[in-house]
């Protein structure tokens, strides 16, 4: 049992004019006999014979309060059923509640209002009534029933019982409400007693309240009491086992106490005293900067007075084993040559020459100039493209040592910074572990999925990072577990991400991007040739002798097995031929084998992709488009169809709403060009046309699909194909403009992937011909778009 929490509305504003009712105007309400004020109140009910504070601050709470006060009369408490409503009406609130007399009122000096009242009677609310500044209702004055009956007796007597014990095993009860649980003389008085003191849910006691039949309600408070009392038991069962607990440990401390004495006194050694010099020691050869070793000093000196079965000797002494084994002053021995530097990526990574150039251009700064701050490089671009192995050959380039932080899936910001050691349990941060591990300051860092950092209600680890990739602040990084400074400008960090905009700005401000496009066929035929045929040779058991795949068949598996902008599914797949050759070589099948294309379909199986441009343009309305995906570029099909009706447009595939936008402004441009679909003038209004782009469970959205609708609509109205061989990308203006747009890079190596030969573009995007690779720009032709009407001459059939 405890007193329940007591609070009603939203405080009042100061300055209310009826903030005192003494000195508030005499302008008394006179009520109908059988009707009384209506006190709304929250989380809080009043039962017949309790006396309880209420706080009132709602206008109209205190009106209905005051013209109590004003007029000597009692006023009715009822419990809202939403506590969240502030203005509530008669729906609002429960039907039944208590009649209660004020007692005293008082006005706080900020301006709140409190009325100690006392219940009385439980009435039911018959209606509310208008035309009053306040509730008011009609009620019906319910009372209580006489306790008669011997089952009512019996429960009486029970439900004392239940009272006085739970009222012994509340710690430090005060006798006077014993006293008061005895001398009740009335069933209906104890139930309603015990209901007010019992720590119960709003809810829960207005179900109380509600229960006119005496007996119900013995029953119903008796159950809710008996719950009470075993909750109190076990609490007490705890508080005993806890104290005998204590008195144990008190015991074990006074005789290690003695045992050490005794140790001492027979001239043995003390294995605690022998483990300080070793800490002592370890401290001094640790090379830690002053205000690192003053610290460590200092908590070495509050571990050699404590007690080794203290709680917290476990913490100090993991404490000074993370501050003892960071390397404070360890160095790495690294000498940039930058010819060495270029032959070891040249050895690791086949094309990415502009990458490549951008990563020596860094290793020469840093030869020149080793004490300069360095930018923060990160690796932007598809799965499977070589960034985390690009730093580990800058790792092998600069001899330093490398270590790789994962930030996918990370959503509290202790991960980066460590957490209080006062946490059980309490670790330092990503960084600082890594640094351990890699036992030198000067290591290569690889923060690697920086796009996939979440954010929870523990912290954002992105905003935890930019001290960390700050030049100018990472020289005094502070760890929460540590909470002394450890100097990281020394370290080299390397960022990598598949989606640039899903880094947060001021992260990515204090990076310097550098993107790393998809590859193409023949760059994944010769990185499959020097390095993917040969790592999986190794990783199957097999030498070069027993097996061989021959450039037929690694083509093979790259146009119809494989479509992505990297090279795992590649490798993946050459795995696949390579465990089956290994099979049938233990087997005893064959000997050795040099594994071409006819050999592909038992083994992987059908072509999983096949190239159906010409197929799906084989008819009007439908036009390849480009686009751009997080892991590359892909190419998508519009199509349309129209089917009687009355000119609706409608959209399907799954299209977000820039997407539906472009569609609408490719009719919309239709319709005001009618020279475009011939002589004859449409009927727009005699069909519907459909747009739809096919794989319709991926969600697609972006402007760069303007041309392509235009040109199915155009294809559609004037039933001619456009040309197999041919995709676009590029976004329209309602005038015929044709307008850029991004991911020209993925786009085009996606299309030349699908087999396409041309490639049409909008004519703003010439700025970003350069970045293409040159093997995709020799196989391709392109189209500049100044207008639509360039699309239309260079598409249609």
């Amino acid at each position: 049992m405890a007193i329940s929490t007591l609070n009603d509305t939203t405080p009042s504003a100061n300055g209310d004019p009826a903030a005192n009712p003494a000195k508030a105007p005499e302008n008394t309400l006179a009520l109908p006999e059988d009707a009384i004020a209506i006190v709304p109140v929250r989380n809080l009910v009043l039962f017949p014979g309790a006396v309880l504070p209420i706080t009132v601050g709602r206008p109209r709470t205190i009106a209905a309060a005051q013209n109590a006060v004003r007029s000597e009369k009692p006023f009715g408490v009822v419990l809202q059923r939403d506590e969240t409503v502030d203005e509530p009406t008669g729906l609002d609130l429960h039907r039944v509640g208590t009649v209660g007399g004020v007692l005293r009122y008082l006005t706080a000096p900020d301006g709140t209002h409190h009325v100690v009242t006392q219940g009385q009677q439980r009435f039911r609310v018959l209606e509310y009534l208008d035309g009053y500044p306040f509730l008011v209702a009609r009620v019906q004055m319910m009372p209580e029933p006489e306790a008669t009956d011997t089952e009512i007796q019996a429960r009486f007597y029970n439900l004392r019982q239940q009272a006085v014990e739970a009222v012994q095993l509340l710690p430090q009860a005060p006798q006077e409400l014993l006293a008061a649980v005895q001398n009740i003389p009335t069933a209906s008085a104890l139930a309603d007693m015990v209901a007010s003191y019992m720590d119960l849910k709003p809810e829960e006691k207005q179900e109380v309240l509600e229960t006119f039949d005496l007996a119900r309600r013995l029953e119903k408070v008796g159950n809710l009491l008996a719950h009470r009392i075993e909750v109190l038991r076990l609490s007490r069962r705890i508080s005993e086992q806890t104290k005998e607990t204590m008195d144990e440990r008190q015991r074990e401390y006074v005789l290690r106490e003695q045992l050490r004495t005794i140790q001492k006194e027979l001239g043995e050694t003390d294995a605690k005293q022998v483990e300080i010099q070793e800490l002592t020691e370890a401290i001094a050869k640790a090379g830690m900067p002053p205000e690192v070793e003053t610290q460590a000093t200092k908590e070495l000196r509050r571990l050699e007075r404590m007690p080794e079965a203290a709680g917290e000797y476990g913490m100090i002494r993991t404490y000074l084993d993370w501050l003892i084994e960071l390397p404070w002053s360890k160095l790495s021995d690294t000498s940039i040559d930058i010819a060495a530097a270029r032959r070891i990526l040249d050895e690791d990574h086949y094309g990415l020459e502009k990458v490549k150039r951008r990563i020596l251009e860094f290793l020469a700064v840093r030869k020149l100039n080793p004490e300069g701050r360095s930018p923060i490089l990160c690796f932007v671009g598809p799965p499977g493209v070589g960034k985390t192995s690009l730093g580990q050959s800058i790792a092998r380039a600069t001899e330093r040592a490398f270590v790789r932080v994962s930030l996918g899936g990370l959503h509290d910001e202790a991960e980066i910074r460590g957490h209080r050691r006062t946490y059980v349990g309490a670790l330092p941060g990503t960084v600082i572990q890594s640094l351990r591990k890699a036992g030198t300051r000067n290591p290569v860092m690889m923060l690697d999925e920086m796009d996939k950092l979440g954010q929870g209600f523990h912290g954002d680890p992105s905003a935890a990072l930019l001290e960390v990739l700050d030049p100018e602040q990472n020289g005094t990084f502070r760890d929460n577990y540590l909470g002394v400074p450890f100097d990281l400008s020394r370290v080299m960090f390397i960022a990598t991400a598949n989606v640039l905009e899903n880094i947060p700005g001021p992260l990515r401000d204090r990076m310097e991007v550098i993107d790393l496009p998809g590859y193409t066929e023949e760059e994944k035929l010769e990185i499959a040739k020097r390095y993917l045929v040969r790592r999986q040779l190794e990783a199957n058991g097999l030498t070069a002798e027993q097996a061989g795949i021959t450039d037929e068949a690694i083509r093979e598996i790259i146009r119809f097995y494989t479509r992505e902008a990297g090279n795992r599914n590649l490798e993946r797949l050459i795995g696949g031929v390579f465990r089956n050759v290994a099979m049938r070589i233990a087997e005893g099948t064959i000997s050795s084998i040099i594994v071409e294309p006819g050999h592909l379909p038992e083994i992987l199986g059908p072509h999983r992709f096949e190239s159906e441009t010409a197929m799906r343009t084989s008819v009007p309305g439908v036009a390849t488009g480009l686009a751009w995906t997080p892991v590359g570029g892909d190419i998508l099909f519009i199509e349309a169809t129209r089917t009687p009706g009355n000119g609706r447009l409608i959209l399907t595939g799954q299209l977000g709403d820039v997407m539906k936008e472009s569609a609408q402004a490719a009719l919309s441009l239709v319709k005001s060009r009618p020279e475009v679909v011939g002589p004859e003038p449409v009927e727009f209004d005699k069909f519907d046309i459909h747009v739809h782009v096919p794989a319709g469970a991926i969600p697609k959205d972006g402007p760069s699909a303007g041309v392509a609708m235009f040109m199915a609509l155009v294809s559609l109205l004037t039933g001619r194909t456009i040309r197999s061989d041919i995709a676009m990308t590029g976004e329209i203006s309602l005038r015929g403009l044709v307008l850029p747009v991004g991911g020209i890079k993925e786009k085009v190596l996606a299309a030349q992937r699908a087999g396409i030969t041309t490639v049409m573009l909008p004519a703003r995007n010439r700025r970003d011909y350069e970045e293409i690779p040159e093997a995709a720009r020799d196989a391709l032709e392109f189209v500049w778009l100044e207008r639509v009407d360039d699309a239309i001459a260079a598409a249609l059939t």
